[in-house]
């Protein structure tokens, strides 16, 4: 079966030939008709690739030929958003030529939108190693560091609020504080409870005055204050809306000034 497979005559040999001939010559044509389609824009971006993949299966072309097309095809795949085959046809194209710079930078940007800033500067060093000058991967390498310095900077900002968050719990449950459902947050926004350096506590404070649908809201009430303190603050005052209210409402004020003042 092997034995037969293999020309062994001239005439087989000249035919096998002319057949990887024509194979080779339509894989060059595949190729040059996709790198036209890819110059015509996005809606041929699809049938480029399909040009290159169709090349690619000839089989019949040089290793450092496969390596453009498949740079070639990984270039398509960078421009449609395919970042995961754009990288898997740049890692093809290096392996097959590493000398293909295009196939490196390729794979950098590819691994760069993937996130993956660790591969990314592996590929733009590798780039660089045989290309010193190469003011593409250069770029792109100062653009990986820059993605590197603010991940690094979000991950310290994410950590000190998580330990943040962790000591603001442990301080509530030292004190046996129970917290219910959050209320009235169109009058108080996003405020929320605060541990400072001394391990005291601060709240934001929200006093409600519902007989004259009026209310004040101190954003910083320490756990160590006294009440009178920030009443005294208050520069809101209650307003009387009429005659029959007006006793019931120096009431409620007086008795708050009473409890803070005892």
């Amino acid at each position: 079966m092997e034995s037969a497979s293999e020309p062994n005559t001239d005439t087989e040999i000249i035919d096998s030939n002319v057949v990887a001939a024509l194979k080779e010559s339509a894989a060059l044509e595949l190729k040059d008709e996709g790198n036209r389609y890819v110059k015509m824009g996005k809606k041929h971006y699809s049938t480029a690739i399909d040009c290159y993949t169709r090349a690619i299966n000839q089989k019949v072309l040089t290793d450092s030929e496969n390596s453009i097309l498949y740079a070639n095809r990984a270039h398509v795949n960078l421009l449609l958003g395919n970042y995961r085959r754009a990288l898997e046809d740049a890692e093809e194209a290096i392996k097959l030529c590493p000398t293909n710079v295009k196939a490196p930078y390729r794979a950098a940007k590819a691994a760069l939108s993937l996130n993956l800033l660790i591969e990314a500067t592996s590929f733009c060093q590798m780039g660089l190693q045989q290309f010193p000058s190469n003011d593409e991967l250069k770029k792109l390498l100062k653009e990986i560091d820059l993605r590197k310095s603010e991940r690094e900077q979000h991950e310290a900002q994410v950590s000190k609020a998580v330990a943040a968050a962790k000591d603001l719990a442990s301080a509530i449950g030292n004190r046996e504080l129970k917290l219910g459902k959050a209320l009235y947050q169109e009058l108080t926004g996003v405020r929320k409870p605060m541990l400072d350096k001394n391990n005291i506590l601060h709240w934001p404070v929200l006093l409600l005055y519902a007989e004259v649908m009026s209310s004040d809201f101190v954003e910083d009430f320490c756990e160590t204050d006294m009440f009178s303190s920030h009443l005294d603050m208050i520069s809101t005052q209650i307003s009387i809306f009429c005659f029959n209210h007006t006793f019931l409402e120096f009431n409620i004020w007086g008795f708050i000034k009473s409890v803070s003042h005892p």
